[in-house]
């Protein structure tokens, strides 16, 4: 049985010991950057073995310049003749994508021609495809809110192996949201968390445990999602949202707390994990130092017995800090795209994401 080997480790060796050497031996002229980045666990960096059985193996992407890229088809053939059939155990042979796109690998039995995942793009053209934009434009304003936050994520944690081109630079415009988008990221997640913190104790006054355990769980998922903004990482959609939370220095004191809160059976103590792990991220809020020092710790909501932090509190005194003109005028803190919804028809479906701009102007 073939060891596994991290899909991104698979591929820079694949790069440095084959992929590279058939460039330099037919190409010895040629101008260009390679790397993985885009779609795909290993590009994450939370593939497993599991991984291995769809649109996995042995793979890298390389980028030319523009003057070159009429030479794409001759490239490829020439790698589809002179790669081997497997590398380190893996086949290196794909078969043909099925009708959602996704490619297997399988043996290269008799085949002269490798199916190979050499995949070759310009910069321009990469972007073009993932985020629909010209990446040597201005990004907007609109476009920060509407890209898929998944798709940011799998270009800030994706790696390059060369570089000839420029890449590097390019990658890093997108390493992470512009200072004072992030603070209206901020400010709309705090104020999410102010439309429903005091319902956790609402819903279980009128014995509706199942309503508070609802509510509880998206304010943890609110909860979470302001640890990603303080740590300005961007948050992976939602089969890889734990796996990614768990990484972060916050996940260390805030994990078990939130365990607590989700596996609460009444919402008294349901409502006691959640004040915790409250001021744990209002400590957090302060420790930014974006704001003065806010209260930190729980109070009852008005006159009635539930304990709130008081999100909307954070959320105006965030929006003081913002500057950008553009910002302010948005009229509702519904944040970006992905805070509104976490459906991948939405955030996975360029079209809607472009009519999505609608919302902000």
């Amino acid at each position: 049985m073939t060891k596994f080997i991290k899909g991104m480790q698979l591929s820079e060796m694949f790069f440095n010991e084959v992929v590279k050497i058939i460039i330099e031996t037919n190409f010895p002229d040629l101008q260009y950057a390679a790397g993985l980045i885009g779609t795909g666990s290993e590009v994450l960096g939370f593939d497993t073995e599991r991984s291995t059985d769809h649109h996995w193996g042995p793979r890298v992407m390389l980028f030319l310049e523009e003057k070159d890229f009429d030479k794409k088809d001759h490239i490829s053939k020439i790698w589809s003749e002179q790669l081997p059939a497997t590398f380190k155990g893996y086949s290196t042979h794909f078969s043909e994508p099925d009708d959602h796109g996704v490619q297997l690998l399988i043996e290269a039995k008799e085949v002269k021609l490798i199916n190979h995942r050499v995949e070759i793009f310009t910069i321009k053209s990469f972007f073009y495809e993932y985020l629909r934009i010209n990446p040597f434009a201005k990004i907007t304003l609109f476009d920060w809110l509407t890209f898929s936050e998944q798709k940011l994520r799998t270009i800030q944690s994706g790696k390059i192996f060369y570089d000839q081109i420029g890449l590097k630079e390019m990658l890093n415009k997108f390493e992470y949201y512009p200072h004072d988008i992030w603070l209206y990221l901020l400010a709309s997640e705090w104020a999410k968390i102010s439309e429903e913190e005091p319902f956790v104790g609402r819903c279980g006054d009128v014995d509706d445990e199942l309503g508070s355990h609802i509510i509880a769980a998206r304010l943890v998922q609110s909860l979470m999602r302001l640890c990603f903004l303080m740590e300005k990482e961007y948050v992976p959609y939602s089969k890889w949202f734990g796996t990614a939370f768990i990484r972060l220095k916050s996940a260390k004191k805030l994990t078990p707390l939130l365990h607590k809160v989700i596996s609460s059976d009444n919402w008294k103590e349901r409502e006691k994990y959640l004040s915790k792990a409250y001021e744990c991220i209002a400590h957090m809020h302060n420790d930014l130092k974006i704001t003065e020092p806010l209260k930190i710790k729980v109070t009852e909501f008005y006159d009635r017995p539930y304990l709130v932090i008081n999100g909307g509190n954070f959320a105006r005194e965030i929006k003081k800090q913002i500057k950008n003109k553009a910002i302010l005028h948005i009229q509702s803190e519904i944040g970006s795209v992905n805070q509104i919804t976490n459906s991948v028809a939405l955030l996975e479906n360029d079209e809607l994401l472009q009519r999505m701009k609608n919302l902000y102007k």
